[in-house]
């Protein structure tokens, strides 16, 4: 069954068509990954499918037509971690994280021992628990990240969007996160749809890439059918070597020779 299914989905700001006719499918718990250039849609299609822009074409859900699901369902199917995530800096990350139980909590209602549980273990499996009560404004980069990252997983939906997730992070908490999604993607069934600027850390963790490039799919597959030089070449207009490596396939620019630079400005 898929978790995730576009048919023909467009986006428009204005007269600018960002987003045009895209039709995918993500499987239940799978991890998909959206790559493409600055300006590819990747965002703007995350958006989408979280109900926070208006799209033409068909988004489902588990199988249901997303607009025939209520804002606070949605959202308890769907969390979305945002590349720059709008954060209260006098709220403590605890009291952050127990906002991602927002759409379980009914109308003029406290948050439950369950709420309470789940933020709880959010926390834990972010390793914020030194953290919990200092406000947001005195996190780092790195360690607001995490917070939006255990917010998104308190909320408990089946499906979690990822915008650029290690965007912030350095090299170790970049392997936490990801290896903690995919923890939960393997052990809870959690389906993935993460738009991710690094290609290899795409490879390693992704099932299948979706390449958008001027708001349209060119490409979808395995790391290994889409990171290929001459694809990546053609759409992000660069010089890349690809490796591949037992399981991995890595992305790296192509350096120039030093004679080939001293070449290029000899008069």
């Amino acid at each position: 069954m898929n978790a995730l299914e576009l048919d023909s989905v467009s986006v428009a700001y204005g007269q600018a068509l960002v987003l045009d006719d895209v039709s995918l499918e993500v499987g239940a718990g799978e991890w998909a990954a959206l790559i493409g250039p600055n300006g590819a849609g990747k965002t703007t299609l995350l958006r989408a499918v979280a109900g926070l822009v208006a799209s033409a074409g068909t988004i489902r859900v588990g199988g249901r037509d997303a607009r025939e699901l209520r804002r606070r369902e949605r959202a308890r199917r769907i969390a979305l971690v945002p590349q720059s995530p709008v954060v209260p800096p006098e709220m403590t990350v605890r009291e952050y994280v127990l906002l991602g139980r927002t759409p379980h909590v009914g109308y003029l209602s406290s948050e439950s021992r369950r709420d309470r549980d789940a933020a709880d273990r959010a926390v834990a499996r972010l390793e914020l628990e030194p953290f919990e009560q200092r406000p947001l404004a005195s996190l780092s980069g790195g360690e607001r990240q995490r917070a939006v990252l255990a917010r998104a997983l308190a909320q408990e939906a089946e499906v979690l969007l990822l915008d650029e997730p290690t965007s912030a992070l350095d090299i170790g908490r970049q392997q936490q996160a990801l290896e903690l999604i995919d923890t939960l993607r393997r052990e809870d069934g959690l389906t993935v749809l993460a738009a991710m600027h690094d290609l290899t850390l795409a490879g390693q963790y992704a099932d299948r890439l979706f390449l958008l490039d001027r708001g349209a799919l060119v490409a979808t597959g395995t790391p290994r059918e889409v990171l290929r030089e001459d694809l990546l070449a053609a759409h992000y207009e660069a010089d890349v070597r690809v490796i591949v490596a037992g399981s991995d396939v890595l992305v790296l620019p192509a350096q120039r020779t030093r004679a080939a630079l001293a070449a290029g400005g000899a008069t």
